[in-house]
């Protein structure tokens, strides 16, 4: 599995390259602070990596998927990646500094306010 930097993730992004960016974090935690252009799958969610097929539209296990949670402490982005890879996804990476290591960059963040909750780590 590779590790990205937030810097490598946003080059990723400004670049438009194609990839699917997973938020694997709960719902309400998505709602509150997520990177503009991810999907929201949470890895404690059933059908993980059914839904991470239907949002990619490809059962190409080479397609290039970034999953990410709330920071450097949360170790859902790396148990996502994982569970991707044993699924037989060959192109997987993990932004392990995630929501926290992103908005300390001072990078652009989308916050939904008609939905709250807690970030918790579901790893």
């Amino acid at each position: 599995m590779n590790i990205l930097t937030r810097n490598e993730l946003k080059e990723m992004l400004d670049s438009q390259e194609d990839f699917l960016l997973i938020n694997v974090l709960s719902e309400e935690s998505f709602f509150k602070a997520h990177i503009p252009g991810s999907s929201n799958i949470p890895i404690s969610g059933s059908g993980f990596l059914q839904k991470v097929v239907d949002k990619t539209g490809t059962q190409n296990k080479n397609y290039r998927i970034v999953t990410y949670c709330g920071g450097f402490h949360c170790s859902a982005s790396k148990d996502a990646a994982y569970k991707l890879m044993e699924a037989g996804y060959k192109n997987v990476s993990a932004f392990e500094g995630g929501m926290e290591d992103w908005s300390a960059a001072g990078y652009p963040i989308v916050s939904e306010t008609s939905k709250t909750g807690e970030e918790r780590c579901a790893g």
